[in-house]
């Protein structure tokens, strides 16, 4: 079966840091890239960043730039979402889910989202 699991969500103060796990079970995820997405209470879901099966990155929200930054380990087959300079506006459920392409908006799995909430 194809899974995606997300973790490493929680209660964060503004300002603060978090790192999201995105894992991959019954595919390779080197060979796929990966989007995260983020849906605010009340929100449209959103993409938040794609990463390509190269390594090469997108960045799909303005409001993210220069905070988070997405990486890969192949090893572990798991995508990673380094959140810093948190807001409350990051507050949200955060999804991750697996595509061909990250020029494809079409994906074949998705994970169950992690909860992160900014307050203090």
């Amino acid at each position: 079966q194809l899974q995606l699991v997300e973790s490493g969500g929680g209660l964060v103060q503004p300002g603060g840091s978090l790192r999201l796990s995105c894992a991959a079970s019954g595919f390779s995820l080197n060979n796929y890239g990966i989007r995260w997405f983020h849906q605010a209470p009340g929100k449209e879901r959103e993409g938040v960043s794609c990463i390509s099966s190269s390594g090469g990155s997108t960045v799909d929200a303005d409001s993210v730039k220069g905070r988070f930054g997405i990486s890969r380990d192949n090893a572990k087959n798991t995508v990673y979402l380094q959140m810093n300079s948190l807001k409350s506006e990051d507050t949200g459920v955060y999804t991750c889910a697996a595509t061909v392409s990250c020029w494809i908006y079409d994906y074949f799995s998705w994970g169950q989202g992690t909860q992160v909430t900014v307050s203090s």
